[in-house]
């Protein structure tokens, strides 16, 4: 039996794709998947579920103080092949990760297992039934094309694919995607101990590019949008891991809502602007004055991400650009996230200020949760072959991504 191979790979898989060569892919990707089910279950999946990478447009580090921001889901993707058990059990196999099981039953915080991908299939189950739902086991086999720890929230694709397994599987697609988005937000920052903002779970969840806006965190109101023709989206994984920089992240959050603080708010889009500037001297004397750098950078950022919204309902490329490639210096010396304090490699700002020099139609910025890792970059379609080159011979050519927009979210494929 082959469930999968008589998938019909035209129009349908543009949705997941975009017009990319891993069409080309889908089927070699999806039957390796088949036979490895095969070989460790005695029997064949019966559902597919695709879960994609994020680019962070603009809206760095806003999220998470109610901000901002415009994200796109990309053209990679987590792929599953997927079967429902009746035992209660959920076991995951991922290529070059050790397989894992756990109850569906059992979803009480483990410390044993922060910061790992049992630990975000336990939030996500904890979650789901915290909200009346039963559900119950599953058999997942996953192979991914996400870079991880490159800034395209490879733990994000993941959360939201466990929920949407769940949804599909127990909860006959009660969940909407916003509802996913901070389920899996959950997961990340209770079980997984990262204090991420609701960002990279609504791109990857919505699909398309989407504008959000945080002032309500559960609900946020959002929007679809277009990118404008002829370019792409580069990637460029620069190198570091996002493993080890939870602190600093978390310090970004930290020192934003200290400058709230002193205003008596939780987080900084309850303080008025005006208010921030006109006691600027003190907050910096209360918090520090990297605090109230971070903090300018939110009320700049916020009113970029309008301008790029403005610029491209009214097809004003040059004005989105603009914004992007401003928003990324903003992130440089205002928010300081391009590298890790102490560190002489400065491969994220290498990175930039070397695209810098070689784009002459575009934009390029710190990409995700910056200190390390990737950076994206807006290229004239014409331009992106000698920008392709010297990026794979400075960083690698396994380094270096060029995507599509994906315009479908997380979501069942068979």
């Amino acid at each position: 039996m082959c469930a999968f191979l008589c998938y019909d790979s035209g129009m349908e898989l543009e949705k997941f794709y975009g017009h990319d060569k891993k069409i080309m892919r889908f089927d070699a990707r999806l039957k390796n998947l088949e036979d490895k089910f095969y070989a460790g279950e005695g029997c064949y999946p019966d559902r597919v579920f695709s879960s994609p990478g994020r680019a962070e447009i603009l809206g760095n580090h806003t999220d998470h103080n109610h901000g901002k921001v415009l994200v796109a889901a990309i053209s990679c993707d987590i792929l599953a092949a997927v079967k429902k058990r009746d035992d209660g059990r959920i076991k995951i196999s991922s290529d070059g990760f050790a397989p894992f099981e756990l109850s569906a039953d059992d979803t009480d915080a483990k410390e044993c297992e922060r910061g790992t991908s049992k630990a975000l299939t336990r939030g996500v189950a904890a979650a789901i039934k915290g909200k009346g739902f039963v559900i119950g086991g599953f058999t997942a086999y996953l192979s991914s094309d996400v870079f991880r720890g490159a800034g395209v929230s490879s733990s994000a694709a993941y959360e939201v694919l466990i929920a949407e397994i769940f949804n599909r599987l127990y909860l006959d697609g009660a969940l909407n995607a916003i509802d996913k988005a901070v389920i899996s937000q959950y997961a990340e920052n209770v079980y997984f101990g990262k204090p991420c903002g609701l960002l990279d779970q609504s791109g990857i969840a919505l699909g398309g590019l989407s504008a959000l806006d945080f002032r309500v965190p559960t609900s946020p109101e959002h929007e679809t949008l277009a990118m404008p023709d002829g370019y792409a989206l580069v990637i460029t994984n620069t190198g570091g891991d996002h493993a080890s920089l939870t602190a600093h992240y978390a310090a970004i959050r930290e020192e934003m809502e200290s400058v709230a603080a002193y205003f008596g708010k939780s987080v900084l889009r309850e303080v008025d602007e005006n208010d921030f500037y006109a006691h600027i001297g003190s907050v910096a004397e209360k918090t520090s004055g990297r605090a109230v750098l971070r903090a300018m950078h939110f009320y700049e950022e916020n009113k970029r991400v309008d301008k790029a919204v403005a610029a491209l309902k009214n097809n004003d490329t040059a004005g989105f650009l603009k914004a992007v490639n401003e928003s990324g210096l903003s992130s440089l010396i205002r928010l300081q996230n391009c590298a890790v304090p102490g560190d002489t490699s400065q491969r994220v700002v290498l990175g930039i200020e070397l695209s810098r020099k070689i784009i002459a139609n575009g934009a390029v910025r710190v990409h995700g949760g910056g200190f390390a890792g990737s950076i994206l970059a807006i290229v004239a379609d014409e331009d992106v072959p000698s920008y392709e080159t010297k990026m794979c011979e400075v960083f690698g050519k396994e380094n270096v991504f060029i995507a599509s927009v994906r315009s479908v979210g997380t979501s069942e494929m068979l």
